[in-house]
């Protein structure tokens, strides 16, 4: 029987309207705010699903070469020693070459703890080379995350912690 070792949640309107404008560039309060409003957490398909989707929270549209960064509105609560692993959906990828940017997104447990609140970001580009657009409707999934237990080597004595997001453990 799998563990229950995680908990899903939305960032604070705040943390998502800074992303948000970030990747769209700006909107209209009210816009911003019914997009917020309506951002669905992750749940898996069925009972026999490994992973969780994550929906878009607007409307995207990808023609062939274009990339999106997007705001997902959520943060994940996991046990230490588990990380969250996100890939494209299936589908997308295997219909459009719908690609994450960085290949695999890696979510450790300790960035639901960042100044940013843990919100996950994804970067999707379609690399689509027949000419496909990708049309992903509000509320669609679009990403899967995977949890997996992770362990580390006899001889590891980090203690330092993370404050930040993309790169910020590199960056000591």
């Amino acid at each position: 029987m799998a563990r229950r070792i995680a908990q899903f949640y939305k960032v604070s309107y705040g943390q998502f309207k800074e992303g948000y404008e970030d990747a769209f560039g700006g909107g209209e309060e009210e816009e911003i705010r019914k997009v917020y409003d309506g951002i669905k957490l992750p749940r898996r398909a069925t009972a026999g699903s490994a992973g969780y989707d994550f929906f878009t929270p607007r409307e995207i549209t990808l023609k062939p070469g274009d990339t999106v960064k997007i705001p997902t509105g959520i943060r994940a609560e996991m046990d230490p020693d588990w990380v969250l692993k996100c890939y494209p959906r299936s589908g997308l990828g295997f219909k459009y070459r719908l690609q994450l940017n960085n290949t695999v997104g890696i979510i450790d447990s300790d960035y639901f703890y960042s100044d940013n609140e843990g919100h996950i970001f994804a970067k999707l580009t379609n690399d689509s080379r027949e000419g496909k657009t990708v049309c992903l409707e509000a509320g669609e999934g679009f990403m899967q995350g995977i949890f997996v237990e992770y362990g580390i080597t006899v001889d590891d004595c980090v203690t330092q912690t993370r404050n930040g997001g993309f790169g910020s453990t590199t960056k000591r």
